[in-house]
Order: structure tokens, then C-alpha cells, then sequence
């Protein structure tokens, strides 16, 4: 290290280092950099005092103004549940199916809001496209347990399936199996008959003593099933009593299945949604949950995406298919993909 100089370029003293001839200037320090820092310094100061700053264990300084962001935040949730009261929530809870299919602007709310909402409280059990699965009703097909409308459908996602809102829907299948009901052969013969009507090899009368089962299995399928099911086996939606004549069956189709159904009875589940969802949620996922089986609503004609977008809240859709969260039950409802 060297001795100090002046530098006779700049005028300024060196500091006595010198690096293979380069040496350093001794300059004083910019004002503007120490004003700068008072600024700082006085603003970070006077934050402390006016806004909350300091933890302090488990609380916090307050602050003169008293700003608080969670009071913030609460603030504008709530202007946003104004708007949105006032914008569409008023005008879904008093329209009707019919009109809100004519308004492409409540249409493209259903199609933003439909996804997540189903999303967030249906597709656990039903599938997130709505496939279903053994024991939880596909909802994609155009099998309903409680009927197709969209008001029958809304009232399920209302009241639930032997949920415990006091208008709840109630579909139990009785349990055959119990004494002074069906023996044993009886329950056989039911689930043969059962199974001829969609397995042309059963009963087709290549073994004798298999026909004559079948034809005493339909004889005890008049006399116990058929008040619920219909003679046809087309179901009785006013029942929640499932169509046995098609290919979806909820808890499969082959004998055994058949057989526990029969001789245990079956009774599914579905919860009431209207405490957690409001009237127009529940308008709005009724048309989704159609719209899943294409059944006499199309919700995504040119949506953006299936828009999880806008989705506030959550809705299960069981929306009556899915009403039959097993609900009722005699061997109903898919068998798995079909």
C-alpha cells in the first residue's frame, strides 16, 4: 500500500492503494445516496407506527390506522357476493329451466360454473366425466332412477336420497332374504329369470329343468317385484325403482351380484345438498349433470374449455341418477362400463 496522493485528473486524494498501477480514488460519498437512506429510514419508521408491523408472540402491533387485511379481504368478498347477487344469482333463482336454456348469457355461466361445481362435489363418486362405478350410478347414460327432468333432478340434489333432510327421497330395496320372505330356491329362480331377459343362453329352453326354473322365477318376480319394478321391468320413477329391462345395473349382473341384491336388499345414499348449496348452484349443476348425458340440454356449444372458471362453489350432482347413489336398488344400475 502506498501513500496517499492527489489525483491530478480529478483532484480528489487517492487512498494509498494501488492495484499494478491502478489506484483508487478517495471520493466522498454522494449526498443524494444519504439522503435517500433518511428517506428510507423515515418511511420505515413511520410505517411502523401507522400500519401493523411488530410481532409480538401471538399478537401483533396494530398500527395507527388500523388497517387490517383480513378485514380486507372480507370486504371485497362481500362486494363480490353483491355483484354476483345482483348480476345472475337473483335471476337463476327465479327463472326456469326453459328460460334459462334460451339465455346464452345464463347458459355461459352454467357452462363456467357447471365444471367445478360438479368438480368439487360430485366427481369423488361419480366419476369426474360422470362414468359412475360399481355401487355409484354413471351419470353419463340416459338411465334415472327418479326421472330426466330437470326438476326432478333439482329436487334430488334438494332433498338428498335417504339423507336426513325431512323431505328426503326414500328408496330401499327389502331384504328378500329374510325370513317369511323368499327362500332360497325362490331366489334362484328370480335371478335366472332375471338373467334370461338379457342372456339369451339362460332359459332358452336347451335344458328342460332350467326353463321350468325360469318360468317359476317369473312367476315369483309378479307376485314380489313387479309392484315396484312394473310387470315390464321398466321401473317406476315415482319410486326410485330401477329399469331392469336395459344393461345398466349398479351392482353388476352376473348371478352372485344378483343374488346378494335379492337376498340382502339393497338401500344407497345420496346427501340433501341445500344447505350447502344454494338454488341457483343447484340450477345450475342440474343442467350440467344433463348435460353429462347429453339428455335435452347441450352446455358446452362453443364454451371455452368446460371453464372451471368461475365455479364459487360446490355441488354434489348427484342430480337424481346420481340420486341413486344406489338409492333403491334391486339389481340396478350398471355394471360397469357398457
Amino acid at each position: 500500500m502506498g501513500s496517499p496522493e492527489r489525483d491530478r485528473y480529478t483532484g480528489h486524494m487517492t487512498t494509498g492503494h494501488d492495484w499494478n498501477g491502478i489506484k483508487e480514488l478517495n471520493t466522498p460519498v454522494p449526498l443524494v445516496l444519504f439522503a435517500f437512506l433518511g428517506a428510507a429510514f423515515l418511511f420505515a419508521l413511520g410505517y411502523w407506527i401507522l400500519m401493523p408491523a411488530w410481532p409480538l408472540g401471538d399478537d401483533y402491533t396494530r398500527g395507527k390506522l388500523g388497517i387490517d387485511q383480513r378485514d380486507t379481504v372480507e370486504h371485497h368478498l362481500a362486494e363480490a357476493q353483491a355483484v354476483r347477487d345482483g348480476q345472475w344469482q337473483a335471476a337463476f333463482e327465479r327463472a326456469g329451466f326453459d328460460e334459462i336454456r334460451d339465455d346464452e348469457g345464463m347458459m355461459r355461466i352454467v357452462r363456467d360454473s357447471g365444471p367445478a361445481l360438479y368438480r368439487d362435489n360430485c366427481s369423488m363418486c361419480h366419476g369426474s366425466e360422470g362414468e359412475g362405478g360399481l355401487h355409484f350410478p354413471r351419470l353419463s347414460d340416459q338411465a334415472w332412477l327418479w326421472g330426466d327432468d330437470p326438476d326432478d333432478i333439482l329436487h334430488t340434489l334438494q332433498v338428498g336420497i335417504n339423507a336426513e333432510h325431512p323431505d328426503s327421497r326414500v328408496a330401499r330395496m327389502p331384504a328378500f332374504g329374510a325370513p317369511a320372505m323368499l327362500d332360497g330356491q325362490q331366489i334362484d329362480q328370480v335371478v335366472l329369470y332375471l338373467r334370461s331377459r338379457f342372456d339369451d343362453t339362460v332359459g332358452s329352453g336347451a335344458r328342460a329343468d332350467e326353463l321350468l326354473e325360469v318360468n317359476a322365477g317369473e312367476r315369483v318376480y309378479a307376485a314380489q317385484c313387479a309392484a315396484c319394478h312394473g310387470g315390464d321391468m321398466k321401473g317406476n320413477t315415482l319410486l326410485g325403482a330401477p329399469n331392469l329391462s336395459d344393461e345398466v345395473w349398479l351392482y353388476g349382473s352376473d348371478a352372485q351380484a344378483l343374488h346378494t341384491t335379492i337376498r340382502q336388499g339393497r338401500g344407497g345414499w345420496m346427501p340433501a345438498w341445500e344447505s350447502r348449496l344454494d338454488l341457483a348452484e343447484r340450477k345450475i349443476l342440474t343442467l350440467h349433470v344433463l348435460s353429462l348425458s347429453d339428455a335435452d340440454v347441450d352446455v358446452d356449444a362453443d364454451a371455452d374449455a368446460g371453464a372451471d372458471a368461475g365455479a364459487d362453489a360446490g355441488a354434489d350432482a348427484d342430480a337424481d341418477a346420481g340420486a341413486d347413489a344406489g338409492a333403491d336398488a334391486a339389481p340396478a344400475r350398471q355394471d360397469g362400463p357398457r
